[in-house]
């Protein structure tokens, strides 16, 4: 096939921008300017890496965003050719870093939400789910799905999920050990419900997640709140206060990816951790909320993959995997008397859970869609933290401190002076952009608030993180 065109490229070492977003901007402004035109093929990925003398990963990452952007398209066994259908040049930058719009390019109407971390619905795997839903509808319902399931879940579903914790996140459990849920918070309520009772004390991650509180609270139990540092929950907070209170029945972490500061759970203290509850035989509840993006080699495997721990919940989700209208969540414990507990009030409240939804989530796995999907939703959400991460070097270093998170779909972001966030986030709703205010994930206010990127497109990021950062320069003053 012949290949004429020829991407005239040299990398520029003085930009602060990555070399592969360097090639994916090249390739889309010879796009715009006519000079590839649709149907054009691109080089190979190895010849055009040969070509510029740079490692082929790099080529490979360029290419998958201009496939996530829709410049290109990829043809199984052909390669790499021009979409048919570009994006609309208001859609798509060429330059991510220059000409931060003003108020007039948004819409004045349009209200920009920093919600707590979802994904990006426009990439889900939607048609797909739909596609097998129909099929497993149409198949199996009439014959097979009208009457009442397991209220764990399917068995073979359960059994795909035991694999998935085995084979990606170290642990050692089985079908017979997990229950299926309608999304993670029915899993932290099933277990509040069933572990928790009124005098019972339960220790918490503080700043943390308030739903999860929430269901603790409603079981009757009593919150100890735990300050969180940049190795996580502080352990010898938690030390002491199981020496003073005996009533403590429970511990609920986030240790991949703390919620919301984004922080990981150190070794030492994952391991302090383990021989504290053995000790004071604690359950160990984790909640794995954020694993599947990760950005660096691989991501920390949970703490309840420790052998060494006797008592565990863990709690995950495929809402941001597969659709985040997707309410199917998971818990797995080897307490088989919690287990029962579970089965039953799950029976009360729920009888079972969507097994036809079940069924087509199954087969998206079967057939390798899932997990294509995360590659690419990695990719896409990898990039987009390297430009976020680029617009807060420019505009907001000077007043805050942040850190490039290994993975997830925000940063937590620390103004380097005390701020009153009442008044930050009504000034921040005058200019249409609302944040989480603090005290939603913290008992006592902190000074700092988690900036999530999934779901916001990179036009509505480069509008809003210059408002903030004048905002919270005005305040700072």
């Amino acid at each position: 096939m012949l290949r004429p065109w020829k991407l005239e490229f040299e990398i520029d070492k003085n930009l602060d921008k990555a070399v592969y977003l360097q090639i994916a901007d090249t390739i889309i402004a010879d796009i715009r300017s006519g000079r590839l035109k649709t149907g054009d093929a691109l080089p190979g990925s190895r010849n055009l890496a040969t070509a510029l003398k740079i490692n082929r990963n790099t080529v490979v990452e360029a290419y998958q965003v201009l496939i996530n952007e829709e410049w290109v398209i990829s043809k199984e066994r052909k390669g790499i050719f021009v979409s048919d259908q570009l994006p609309s040049l208001h859609e798509k930058r060429t330059d991510r870093m220059q000409d931060i719009p003003g108020p007039s390019t948004l819409s004045n109407t349009m209200m920009i939400q920093f919600d707590d971390g979802h994904p990006d619905s426009k990439i889900a795997p939607v048609t797909e789910l739909a596609r097998a839903y129909r099929q497993i509808f149409s198949i199996k319902a009439k014959w097979q799905m009208m009457g009442y399931g397991n209220e764990h879940g399917e068995t073979e579903f359960r059994k795909v999920i035991s694999q998935m914790l085995n084979h990606q996140r170290g642990m050692q459990i089985n079908e017979n050990e997990i229950s299926i849920t309608r999304g993670s918070q029915m899993g932290m309520f099933l277990t509040a419900q069933t572990l928790l009772k009124s005098g019972d004390h339960i220790i918490v991650e503080n700043p943390g997640y308030q739903p999860a509180w929430q269901a603790f609270e409603y079981a009757g139990a009593t919150l100890l709140p735990v300050n969180v540092d940049d190795e996580g929950i502080c352990i010898e907070s938690v030390e002491n206060l199981l020496k003073e209170y005996k009533t403590i029945k429970a511990l609920y972490i986030t240790p991949h990816r703390q919620y919301p500061t984004t922080v990981t759970l150190s070794l030492a203290r994952r391991l302090k951790l383990i021989e504290l509850s053995n000790q004071y035989n604690i359950t160990v509840i984790e909640d794995d909320y954020d694993n599947e993006f990760h950005f660096g080699y691989r991501p920390i495997l949970p703490v309840s993959s420790f052998p060494e721990l006797n008592h565990y919940v863990y709690i995950g989700t495929l809402s941001k995997v597969v659709a985040p209208a997707l309410r199917i969540g998971y818990l797995a414990t080897k307490n088989q008397e919690l287990l029962q507990k579970i089965g039953s009030l799950r029976k009360i409240i729920d009888v079972h859970g969507d097994v036809i939804m079940e069924q087509a989530v199954l087969q998206l796995i079967r057939e390798g869609a899932v997990k294509k999907h995360i590659r690419k939703a990695t990719v896409h959400y990898r990039n987009k933290r390297d430009f976020v991460f680029e617009l807060l070097e420019k505009y907001m270093k000077k007043v805050a401190d942040f850190t490039l998170p290994e993975g997830g779909l925000a940063f937590w972001i620390v103004p380097k002076v005390k701020l009153d966030w009442d008044r930050l986030t009504a000034l921040l709703l005058d200019k249409n952009i609302k944040i989480i205010h603090p005290k939603q994930y913290s008992r006592n206010i902190s000074n700092g608030f988690r900036l999530s990127y999934g779901a916001l497109s990179e036009e509505q990021l480069e509008h809003s993180i210059p408002v903030i950062t004048e905002i919270i320069t005005q305040l700072s003053e």
